[in-house]
């Protein structure tokens, strides 16, 4: 057992050996590992996007309701006169 243990921990010592300073892709390309400039202005365009098609969709809809308005209004407007006479109230 005490042997296991032993091989094991040399084993594990020896992994951790291996990732020595010298890995360049680890340790010196810190900016390498960086998200590209241009992501920011690719996110603000599919915010953008976003924006105009929820807008356009909304304006389209306020236009169908203003049509379904138009046809339902069959209201009567009183004349200048009926406003005018509301003495009898």
């Amino acid at each position: 057992m005490k042997l296991r243990v032993f091989a094991l921990t040399g084993a594990a010592a020896m992994a951790l050996g291996a990732c020595s300073s010298n890995n360049e892709d680890a340790v010196n390309n810190a900016e390498m590992n960086q998200p590209a400039s241009d992501l920011n202005a690719l996110s603000n365009d599919a915010a953008n996007d976003a924006a105009n098609a929820e807008a356009e969709a909304l304006g389209a809809q306020q236009q169908q309701l203003e049509q379904e308005n138009a046809v339902a209004d069959n209201t009567v407007n009183p004349e200048d006169a009926d406003e005018q006479n509301v003495s009898g109230m």
